[in-house]
């Protein structure tokens, strides 16, 4: 796993620095001089050895939350869609084997890159990049985000992503990447819009997503699963997209934009009279409420990651790399 050049001191300077220029204003006032808000102060988000160590404390809990079955374990180190999808998870393990993972296996990351954003004001964040012992050739994609120096660093999306399908980002002089607003109009989608785009497309089609696994091919899947006898299973699919969901974006090479964004889905099956739902899986029972007689609703939150164009280059749908879905909950009726 790649490390940052300096040793420990060098990484405190380094925080120091970025804590240093939040402090400019005052002194700045004070003197009478021009005031620079350091909350306005274009800076990197953190440094490549604080990225690393962000990286090793989040394996880490996680391991010891995915062995032990215990969501308080991790509960600092995620936020936004991955909390969501961890913490039903481990609820769902510890229903079922209450003296934790039978089968853990340690996740081991290793082959990290840094792409690190250089932008003003909070939250920051960076993407960490990594090989996985688990999930094939795949690369995992791990957003990490903060909203103050005080806080701690936490991963709100992880993906999976063929190596080949990782973008080449912008990056300046300094090796400092490129946010995108997510009210950029320069793309062919606003990022903010894709969580509601991708919703609709999933219940109406179109031509906004390019076809594949995670867009036709899953659409397909769906309207093939809708009707089948004694069964019915309706879909509906909601955006989300404000908060600890809001997308982040980073400025690739060619001019598009590398989206993490997230969706919330519910899926509701519907026996005919005199039949039943299928038997749900033991981890499906611990999350659900309810008795399940005639229906089951289960309901799931999704984070993709997605190639963004730019407007007017030659191909102008977007292109879903990678998602990772999971249940969150569920209500038998």
């Amino acid at each position: 796993m790649s490390r940052d050049r300096g040793p420990r001191r060098l990484r405190r300077l380094d925080r120091s620095a970025l804590i240093a220029a939040s402090l400019t204003a005052l002194s700045l006032t004070a003197s009478g001089c021009m005031v620079v808000h350091g909350e306005r102060e274009v800076l990197p988000a953190t440094t490549r050895a604080e990225a690393a160590k962000a990286l090793q404390q989040f394996t880490t809990a996680y391991n010891a939350a995915d062995k032990a079955y215990d969501s308080s374990l991790d509960a600092d180190h995620v936020t936004g869609a991955l909390s969501d999808i961890d913490k039903a998870r481990l609820k769902a393990g510890a229903a079922n084997s209450p003296d934790g993972n039978p089968a853990h296996t340690p996740l081991e990351l290793s082959d990290a890159k840094y792409t690190i954003p250089k932008k003003a004001g909070w939250p920051r964040w960076f993407l960490a990049d990594a090989a996985g012992n688990k999930g094939g050739s795949a690369r995992w994609l791990l957003v990490f985000t903060r909203g103050s120096l005080d806080e701690p660093w936490e991963v709100a999306y992880l993906t999976l992503v063929a190596p080949g399908n990782v973008p080449e980002f912008k990056q300046d002089a300094d090796g400092w990447a490129e946010p995108v607003p997510v009210n950029s109009t320069q793309l062919a989608v606003t990022p903010k819009d894709l969580s509601k785009d991708y919703s609709t497309y999933l219940k109406s089609g179109g031509d906004t997503f390019a076809p594949g696994t995670h867009t036709s091919d899953w659409r397909a899947l769906r309207q093939k699963d809708s009707e089948r006898p004694g069964l019915v299973t309706q879909y509906i699919d909601e955006p989300l997209a404000s908060g600890d969901y809001a997308p982040l974006a980073l400025r690739t090479a060619d001019g598009a934009a590398l989206v993490f964004f997230t969706t919330h889905h519910f899926e509701k099956q519907t026996a005919a009279p005199s039949t039943s739902v299928p038997t749900p899986t033991k981890d499906v029972l611990a999350l659900t409420t309810g008795e399940i007689k005639q229906s089951l609703t289960m309901e799931f939150v999704s984070n993709e990651v997605a190639l963004d164009p730019a407007k007017g280059s030659a191909d102008q749908q977007v292109t879903v790399l990678g998602r990772i879905q999971g249940l969150t909950a569920a209500q038998g009726e």
